[in-house]
């Protein structure tokens, strides 16, 4: 049962089937305020990915029941859809230069790692077997971050040798890893404290784990600088994190997490969240999100007269 209300004493009415919740990509500025829409709102519009530039946009949604990878220009709002099969299409993460989006796919009873070009032209390519969801891609596109089993993996790219390597294996939930912008250190979410946290340590290691929340979060992003991080805490609201750097960038120094806004991306972590939820412009003082628009419950309403409530 969708909603219920009684209009009148001995009324029941109700509306059944399914409550489809619609999203809208929202530009906000670093004070909550909203500058401006992207496309139309629609049922789906999940772990959006950007292309270097921000001038697309890669996202998953599902239409006429099929959830595909679509792309959307942010200036034009011109939508276009970028895989087509009938298999389930997750996760598209966008490689630094612009030129690939990898995701995962669950075609035909198997699960994998595919990667396909943006100029168009190319076939998808399979990079790995196994259920596993792609995070990042360091800097050079030299490694495909993804997490398999809760724990943090690495597809190196390039060369004869392309095989998987663990970056982060306990056990415990390891998961949105992101690389920073000179590749050095890894941002990541971990439950290993309890609750889940923001982390950040030296890629690929060793080093210490240094913690970045203070109250849990997570779908955390670098501003393209390293210079400051996001995420978005348990309750929803949006943090600012700054990151002093030394020289040589071989330590870190992280400051006290300020509140930017409250978000209406819904889901942190957990079920129904799949990832970041958001894109950061390189300067950090703007941001795309995929936010909550409006339910809408669809389905009969029916009327019980004569009805009385359980004393």
């Amino acid at each position: 049962m969708a909603g219920v209300s009684a209009s009148a004493e001995g009324v029941l009415a109700f509306r059944t089937g399914s409550v489809s919740v619609e999203r809208q990509f929202v530009w906000f500025d670093r004070s909550g305020k909203e500058i401006g829409t992207v496309g139309d709102a629609d049922s789906e519009k999940l772990f959006p990915s950007a292309s270097p530039d921000l001038a697309y946009v890669a996202f998953f949604g599902r239409v006429n029941g099929n959830v595909d990878i679509w792309v959307l220009e942010t200036r034009r709002h011109v939508l276009s859809r970028f895989t087509d099969h009938v298999g389930v299409d997750l996760g598209p993460v966008w490689s630094r230069d612009g030129s690939r989006i990898a995701f995962f796919s669950a075609r035909n009873g198997d699960s994998a790692l595919y990667q396909k070009s943006t100029t168009g032209g190319g076939n998808e390519e399979l990079l790995l077997q196994g259920q596993a969801t792609p995070y990042d891609w360091s800097p050079g596109d030299n490694i495909l971050l993804y997490e398999q089993n809760n724990d943090l993996w690495a597809l190196p790219m390039r060369g004869p040798d392309r095989k998987p390597f663990s970056v982060m294996q306990t056990e415990f939930e390891e998961r949105e890893g992101k690389f920073s912008p000179d590749g050095r250190w890894l941002a990541y979410v971990s439950n290993s404290s309890g609750p889940f946290e923001v982390y950040v340590q030296p890629f690929p290691g060793p080093g210490q784990k240094i913690l970045i929340s203070t109250h849990g979060g997570a779908q955390v992003r670098w501003r393209e600088d390293g210079r400051e991080l996001f995420y978005i805490a348990l309750d929803g609201k949006l943090m600012a994190v700054p990151i002093d750097l030394s020289a040589n960038g071989q330590s870190l120094t992280p400051g006290i997490p300020v509140v930017l806004f409250s978000t209406r991306v819904g889901h942190v972590i957990g079920p129904g969240a799949s990832g970041p939820e958001y894109v950061v412009s390189a300067d950090g003082q703007r941001f795309l999100m995929s936010t909550l628009a409006r339910a809408d419950r669809s389905g009969p309403i029916r009327v019980i007269v004569n009805w009385k409530p359980k004393p």
